[in-house]
């Protein structure tokens, strides 16, 4: 039975008081949690940019590629902030695009956060 691993890599803060892992390896599964950018101050374009940066330096840092992503789930603050994320997608993915939840939601954990997203990876399946 393959072993849960954590993972970090440079370039990815890992969360404040260890009371979470950002990505958890299982066999070629890589598991993320949300990722939120680390300046808020940002549209939801920029800050969609920032979570997909972490998400694929994650995935790099596993040794995968970004299209080894298999799903999304992505939290909104505003459905306004929908057209930045699905730019910023567009830039990350194409082709087969991953399987997708949205969700908007009245608030995010860090203050200012319009995005948040998390992802399911298999390293070495999307090629």
């Amino acid at each position: 039975m393959d072993k849960i691993t954590k993972v970090s890599v440079p370039g990815v803060p890992e969360p404040a008081g260890n009371i979470y892992s950002n990505a958890l390896m299982v066999g070629n599964q890589l598991i993320l949690s949300g990722m939120i950018a680390s300046d808020t101050s940002g549209d939801a374009y920029e800050q969609s940019v920032a979570c997909l940066e972490q998400i694929k330096n994650l995935v790099i840092g596993c040794g995968g590629r970004i299209e080894d992503v298999a799903k999304l789930t992505v939290y909104l603050t505003s459905m306004d902030s929908r057209p930045g994320f699905g730019q910023a997608r567009s830039e990350y993915f194409s082709g087969r695009m991953p399987c997708s939840t949205l969700v908007v939601i009245s608030a995010l954990a860090r203050p200012g956060a319009l995005v948040e997203v998390e992802a399911m990876a298999f390293i070495g399946a999307g090629t």
